[in-house]
């Protein structure tokens, strides 16, 4: 588990000399990127989403691209079109903004849902398809998406299959009093603003990817995320609940938490610790229940309360690796 526990601990710090009291954000963003997952980043204007994002991407020796979305955007716009060009008498691919390691989705739901939809296939195929042919994308491969909450002017709700294909979903909130003063006096002079340099490459992520299947799992374990996903579908105000994509996403975040605990095997803490935000964005909620705030997450919240962890001790999960 050294490279995984290394790898999140590198970029912890090297994008805390920017962001200030981001790190639970940085743990999912880490697990994500190992994992091969996507990330929605959920808040309001001017909480660091943007600036998390890009000290992310500058501390890793990846491609990056910035896709702003808006409401004229076109899917081609992402995708990338083919062109004839003149000189060679040939059609030729002209690769969009996609075609990159990591790709930072900002606003996304500023566009239109059909825009929105051309993510689609990027996101969980890791491919481009253009008149016909298949393109496929670089790996490592990761979209981080920012989003302002559906109740602000101008935004379109994410369609729920867009929805399931992102591995987590993350709201940092606004910073404490003793935060927001750090801030204030890391960003008083343009001077003090730093560059972040590159801490991690592609063989480092690739390396720490290949770890996740030496984390042990229990069967108990198994079986108590399993419960989890099947209590989301009798949750209070939920329509539709955890698929079988979102519980085994919950698995591999978990076993991505225990090994940046240090440990090689899966305890039920790790599944409670990243519940929440691997399954509540993935819920459908009714109308009613949509209506108010953090209605998702208030329901994966009473199922884990709700649900019997597996209680014995430590010694049997080592002892039966």
């Amino acid at each position: 588990m050294e490279k995984i526990k290394s790898l999140y601990e590198k970029l912890k710090a090297n994008v805390s000399l920017a962001v200030v009291g981001a790190e639970e954000a940085v743990k999912y963003l880490s697990a994500a990127l190992i994992c091969g997952g996507h990330v929605i980043i959920t808040d309001v204007p001017g909480t660091g989403k943007t600036l998390l994002t890009k000290s992310l991407s500058s501390s890793l020796s990846l491609s990056f691209s910035r896709i702003q979305f808006t409401p004229d955007l076109m899917p081609s716009d992402i995708t990338g079109i083919r062109y004839f060009n003149m000189k060679k008498q040939e059609f030729e691919f002209l690769p969009g903004p996609v075609f990159a390691n990591v790709i930072m989705a900002d606003e996304i739901n500023r566009a239109t849902p059909k825009t929105q939809a051309g993510m689609l296939e990027c996101m969980a195929e890791r491919q481009v398809t253009v008149d016909g042919e298949l393109h496929p994308l670089p790996s490592p491969f990761m979209v981080i998406a920012t989003q302002n909450p559906i109740e602000s002017s101008g935004v379109y709700e994410l369609p729920e299959a867009q929805l399931d294909r992102f591995l987590i979903s993350v709201s940092m909130g606004l910073p404490s009093h003793s935060q927001t003063m750090q801030i204030l006096k890391k960003y008083d002079k343009k001077s003090s603003e730093q560059a972040l340099n590159p801490v991690a490459d592609a063989a480092d992520v690739s390396g720490a990817a290949a770890e996740l299947d030496l984390v042990y799992v229990s069967d108990d374990v198994f079986s108590y995320i399993v419960s989890i996903c099947e209590g989301t579908r009798r949750a209070e105000g939920v329509e539709l609940g955890a698929s079988p994509r979102a519980a085994l996403s919950l698995l591999q975040v978990s076993k991505c938490f225990a090994a940046m605990n240090g440990r090689d095997y899966l305890l039920p803490d790790d599944v409670k610790e990243c519940a929440v935000n691997v399954l509540s964005h993935r819920l459908i909620l009714t109308p009613s229940a949509s209506l108010k705030p953090g209605a998702a997450k208030k329901a994966v919240t009473d199922v884990i309360s709700s649900t019997a962890a597996p209680t014995e001790n430590l010694s049997r999960y080592k002892l039966e690796r």
